[in-house]
Parts: C-alpha cells; sequence; structure tokens
C-alpha cells in the first residue's frame, strides 16, 4: 500500500463527494473475492478502498468476480494465489505467510516503494500494464536500487533517480517497460 497514492485519492474524492459522488462510486467498483464465511476479499483498487474508508465513506459498490465461498479455507488463499488475485508480501518485500495478510484495508502499512512506483508511472516511467500487481514488481524493482531512508527523505530525488532507473536495460524485464532498447 503506497499511502501517498492513498492521499491523492482522499483528495480526488473530496472533490467530487459532494457534487459527483455519487456518479464517481459507480464508476469506481471495487473488484472481491466472495471467500469463507461470506467475506469479501478486496483483490484490486486497495487505494482506493483505503481512502473512502478514512473519508469515512461506509456504502461502496463492489463487483465479484470469483465466488469462492465453498472453497475450504485452507485451500482459499492457495487459489488466490494461484489465480494471480493476491500479493502476499509485506512492506520490505519479503514474501509473508496467508495469516499475516491484513484482515482489513485499515490494516494495510505503507510501502514507500510503491508510492514511489505509482508516481513513476504516472510520470511515464512506464506504461500501465494489465499484468497484475504490476506497480509492486516496479517497487520490488526500485527497493533493490534505492534505500528507503533516502525515498522517506527526499521523495522528489528518488523520483528522479527511479526516472533514470526505469529506462536502463536493468528494466526491461519488467511489464510496462519503455526504455530504448541499445542491443
Amino acid at each position: 500500500m503506497g499511502m501517498r497514492e492513498v492521499e491523492a485519492k482522499r483528495k480526488e474524492w473530496r472533490a467530487k463527494a459532494d457534487d459527483k459522488g455519487a456518479e464517481f462510486l459507480g464508476k469506481h467498483m471495487i473488484p472481491v473475492i466472495l471467500g469463507p464465511k461470506d467475506r469479501h476479499y478486496v483483490i484490486d483498487h486497495h487505494h482506493l478502498a483505503r481512502a473512502l474508508h478514512e473519508e469515512g465513506v461506509r456504502d461502496v459498490l463492489i463487483t465479484a468476480v470469483a465466488d469462492l465461498r465453498r472453497v475450504e479455507r485452507d485451500s482459499f488463499w492457495f487459489v488466490l494465489d494461484n489465480r494471480g488475485w493476491t500479493h502476499p508480501f509485506d512492506d520490505q518485500g519479503r514474501r509473508c505467510g496467508y495469516d499475516d495478510i491484513p484482515k482489513t484495508v485499515k490494516e494495510l502499512v505503507d510501502d514507500p516503494f510503491r508510492s514511489l512506483a505509482g508516481e513513476l508511472r504516472r510520470l511515464g516511467g512506464y506504461a500501465k500494464d494489465t499484468t497484475p500487481f504490476s506497480e509492486f514488481l516496479w517497487a520490488d524493482f526500485l527497493r533493490r536500487r534505492l534505500k528507503r531512508k533516502a525515498v522517506e527523505a527526499d521523495f522528489g530525488g528518488a523520483v528522479e533517480q527511479a526516472l533514470h532507473l526505469a529506462k536502463s536495460e536493468d528494466a526491461d524485464y519488467l511489464p510496462g517497460w519503455c526504455g530504448a532498447v541499445t542491443r
């Protein structure tokens, strides 16, 4: 979760809430998996869901991507993982157990590299791609090349470095890469 992106979504919501809030919500349904015990598992738009939660929005529209209510709990997370519907990694980029996945959007923690990857895409560092969790792949790429403290202390400087790194051949395996091929 990139908290800078959450803040941007909150700002966007506040600008539209009074006049066009219902229309906005109608165009931004939250995709979920229907899971064990009739719970809904958010599989995308986490930043928007968190922003709306923090803004006190109590009702949102959802779209059910799959109904896995009959799947046993032990198999449920395995199915989600193998279908590309979950990204079980912590804010350090380390894979975590399914039991460690936050239960609510409120519990998601800030990963400054996810914010950096989001800003990098907005500035044209890479193209939007349909690969699930592509922003997290970029975040991990950046995490291995930049220091977290530097990103937190000087986000603008980190963005400049990220733009340079994004165009390098080191990044050519990442989804949405748009650097020049020199081979």
